[in-house]
């Protein structure tokens, strides 16, 4: 089952084309890492796939159902009661955290399914603490953001992810922000969620964790997908020689 499916996606910013013709789609249970230089457009595919920015045109579906679709030459977006029902089937863990820093962290997880999901504050409270424990911060639970090192915080932002149950997780370069030790952490979280078949979207700087959890690559370059495939393929023995040109910059 296709859990996303984008179609011919373009985006600009005061006349500056960002997203050219964009097309890709995720399957249930597939990890998906999106790669390229800073510029190439990952991050914004990622927020008009999760409605932080609207699409020029093109056509956007969740769990087969289209949500955003194109007329006139301009995306067309449905009724509210349509867009929240399309936001309950994703959540997205930003780079920089975005947790509320006068909530503590059991309060930071569980807001959003008690009070937009209205969730019982029991069944939320039990499951975030479940999903707390396995990310190691079960005895911070009662912690504020201020409290916490980076990548404290960044493991309290997948628990309010994965709280929300959603059928497909984002992540958008969520260890742009930490030093290579903490990174280490956040990418064992990420490599058991995919063991787990959790389905992912990944934009990411981490070659070989790419590497080793996707199953399939996007490199990404001027808004356009340049290439995409296994991994192996794209990162190993890529065919395109703007693919072969970023990675060997990395590997300077």
């Amino acid at each position: 089952m296709k859990l996303l499916e984008i179609r011919n996606l373009n985006k600009s910013f005061d006349g500056k084309v960002v997203l050219k013709d964009i097309s890709m789609s995720v399957e249930k249970g597939e990890v998906v890492s999106i790669i390229g230089p800073s510029g190439s457009g990952k991050s914004t595919l990622l927020r008009c796939a999760t409605f932080l920015e609207t699409m020029d045109n093109g056509e956007l579906s969740y769990c087969e159902k289209q949500v955003v679709r194109s007329a006139d030459g301009k995306a067309v977006y449905p009724s509210r009661a349509e867009m929240q029902e399309a936001k309950s089937k994703f959540s997205l863990v930003f780079q920089n955290f975005n947790l509320f820093p006068h909530y503590n962290v059991l309060k930071n997880v569980t807001d959003a399914p008690i009070s937009v999901m209205k969730r019982s504050k029991e069944e939320v409270y039990q499951e975030a603490k479940q999903i707390l424990e396995k990310v190691g911060l079960s005895d911070k639970l009662k912690s504020y953001p201020c409290e916490l090192s980076g990548g404290q915080q960044q493991r309290v932002a997948i628990a309010r992810a994965l709280v929300m149950n959603p059928d497909i997780l984002f992540f958008d370069e969520p260890t742009s922000a930490l030093d290579p030790e903490i990174t280490a952490g956040i990418l064992r979280i990420m490599k058991e969620l995919a063991e787990e078949k959790m389905t992912m979207v990944i934009v990411t700087h981490e070659i070989d964790f790419a590497r080793a959890v996707s199953d399939r690559v996007i490199f990404m370059d001027g808004g356009l997908i340049v290439e995409q495939g296994a991994p192996k393929d794209v990162i190993d023995n890529p065919d395109n020689e703007r693919t072969r040109a970023f990675l060997k910059k990395l590997s300077v």
